[in-house]
C-alpha cells in the first residue's frame, strides 16, 4: 500500500454537537447517557414497580443526534418504532463520585430530545436477554433541540412535558413526577462513570409512548426549555 494509498484511509471524524440557543456556539458532545423508566407512570406502563427500582442507564450514539427541524428517516429493520419525549441535560464540568448537593454545578444546560426506539427489536432483544444496543442506537435516533444555557433559565424541577402527534397529545407529564431528580441522576451516574465535558444525559419519559408511521408529524417540548419538531420520513 503506497502512502497515498494509506491517507485515503485517514481521517478526522466529526465531532457530534448541538446548537446553543440563541448564540453561534456549538456544544460538542462526547457521549449520550439514557436513563430508563423514570416516571412512575411510563414505569407502570411497562410492566414494573417504580418503588423498588434504582436508576439504569443505556447510551446511544452521538452520531445519532438528529437536530431540530430534520426528518426522521423511518428506520430499517423495524415496523414498530416509539416516541419517548425527555428532558436532556448537557454537562460541561466532569467528575466521579460528584454529591447531588453539587450536581447542577456541572450542567451547561438543557435541550429536548425524543429517544426514538425500535420496540419490536428491544422486545426481542429483552426476551433473549441480550443488549439493546440495535433498538436504542440506530442512525438518526436521537433528535434534540438547541440547547438552553442554565445561566439564562436556572435549573426547572417542575415543568410541563408533552409531546403531539400530528396535533394530537399522545404523552403528558411534569418534570415534578421524576423519581430521579436531574442532581440525583448526575451523583448516582457519576458513581458508574467519570463524566466528562460534553456528556448528554437523558433523564427519561413520561407515559403514553407508542408507535409513530411515516407521514407523522411530531411536536414536543418542555416548559420553560424549548420545543422540537421533527417529521416522520
Amino acid at each position: 500500500m503506497t502512502s497515498t494509498e494509506q491517507a485515503d484511509y485517514l481521517f478526522t471524524p466529526a465531532i457530534p454537537s448541538l446548537a446553543v440557543a440563541g448564540t453561534e456556539q456549538r456544544f460538542p458532545v462526547r457521549r449520550i447517557y439514557c436513563v430508563g423508566r423514570n416516571y412512575a407512570d411510563h414505569a407502570r406502563e411497562m410492566g414494573h414497580d417504580p418503588d423498588r427500582e434504582p436508576p439504569f442507564f443505556f447510551t446511544k450514539h452521538p452520531d445519532s443526534l438528529l437536530p431540530d427541524g430534520n426528518v426522521f428517516p423511518y428506520p430499517p429493520g423495524s415496523e414498530n418504532v416509539h416516541h419517548e419525549i425527555e428532558l436532556v441535560v448537557a454537562i460541561h464540568r466532569g467528575g466521579a463520585d460528584i454529591p447531588a448537593e453539587t450536581a447542577l454545578d456541572h450542567v451547561f444546560g438543557y435541550a429536548v430530545g425524543l429517544d426514538m426506539t425500535r420496540r419490536d427489536l428491544q422486545a426481542e432483544a429483552k426476551k433473549l436477554g441480550r443488549p439493546w444496543c440495535v433498538a436504542k442506537a440506530f442512525d438518526q435516533a436521537t433528535p434534540c433541540s438547541a440547547l438552553m444555557p442554565a445561566n439564562d433559565i436556572g435549573h426547572p424541577e417542575s415543568g410541563r412535558i408533552w409531546l403531539d402527534i400530528n396535533g394530537e397529545t399522545r404523552q403528558e407529564g411534569d418534570l415534578a413526577s421524576q423519581i430521579w431528580r436531574v442532581s440525583e441522576v448526575i451523583a448516582y451516574l457519576s458513581r458508574l462513570f467519570v463524566l466528562e465535558p460534553g456528556d448528554l444525559i437523558m433523564t427519561g419519559t413520561p407515559a403514553g409512548v407508542g408507535p409513530v408511521q411515516r407521514g407523522d408529524r411530531l411536536s414536543g417540548g418542555v416548559q420553560g426549555i424549548g420545543t422540537l419538531d421533527i417529521e416522520i420520513g
